[in-house]
């Protein structure tokens, strides 16, 4: 028994394309849209993003700055500003689509996909660098976009690099989250990041942009590059069958 949703009907109405940048976090986009949107989503306000913050920073030493884990859009998305970088690993969680999304990379009527840490295995990503006098305001960025919902957990890792192991924040799943997609099989993972959308974009360019950056710094998710040739295999066949 999987937490597969059934097949709706297509989305009706052009979607609007909008870019998720630095600007449009700090402007409060993302609320304004699940306003517009009437979707029935909690949102974490700012004085409890604050505290889920205060949180996670507390006893921790920033003297030196801070290091961010970035393991999917964060990649080639960050949206905030940052010092350095370093590829590296951390041990214990992997990454996984495993969080539905209604808006991002999909609508309520169809809803996409999109990557989380789940427990155990591995990971490769990059460590991101954020200067001492910039941590609050940068995580502020940070928090708004990946805390908005509560669907992650913050957690401190190590993350080991070619320069030695740092200690970064990473944004775990959060299991007890309504969204966490927990059971799904790979075919259907795959059918639905090849058919889901939303103001973001197709998902499909969101898995594509993921392996293929993860690639240019020389990082290869096996699971994840089968998974886009899956993807692909079947939005091509959709095409073919469109044009029959």
């Amino acid at each position: 028994m999987t937490e597969r949703q059934p097949d709706p009907p297509p989305p009706a109405g052009p979607l609007l394309r909008v870019p998720l940048t630095r600007e449009s976090i700090q402007s409060g986009l993302v609320h304004k849209l699940i306003a517009e949107h009437g979707l029935e989503m909690r949102v974490l306000s700012a004085d409890e993003l604050a505290a889920s913050r205060r949180k996670a920073l507390a006893g921790a030493d920033l003297s030196a700055g801070a290091w961010l884990f970035g393991y999917g859009s964060l990649i080639w998305n960050p949206a905030f500003h940052f010092t350095g970088r370093l590829t590296g690993r951390i041990w214990g969680y992997h990454r996984r689509f495993c969080l539905w999304t209604h808006l991002g990379r999909g609508r309520p009527e169809r809803p996409g996909l999109v990557l989380g840490l789940e427990r155990g295995g591995c990971c490769q990503g990059v460590a991101f660098h954020i200067a001492p006098g910039s941590v609050e305001e940068e995580l502020e960025i940070v928090w708004r976009r990946e805390m908005l919902s509560g669907a992650y957990l913050p957690r401190w890792v190590d993350v080991q690099t070619a320069a030695g192991k740092v200690r970064a924040i990473a944004f775990v799943i959060n299991p007890a989250h309504e969204r966490y997609a927990q059971l799904l099989s790979d075919d259907e993972i795959a059918q639905v990041i090849a058919t889901a959308s939303g103001w973001l974009g197709p998902c499909a360019d969101y898995l594509v942009n993921t392996v293929d950056h993860l690639r240019a710094l020389g990082i290869h998710d096996r699971p994840l590059e089968r998974l886009r040739a899956r993807v692909l295999a079947l939005r091509e066949s959709q095409r073919d069958g469109a044009s029959a």
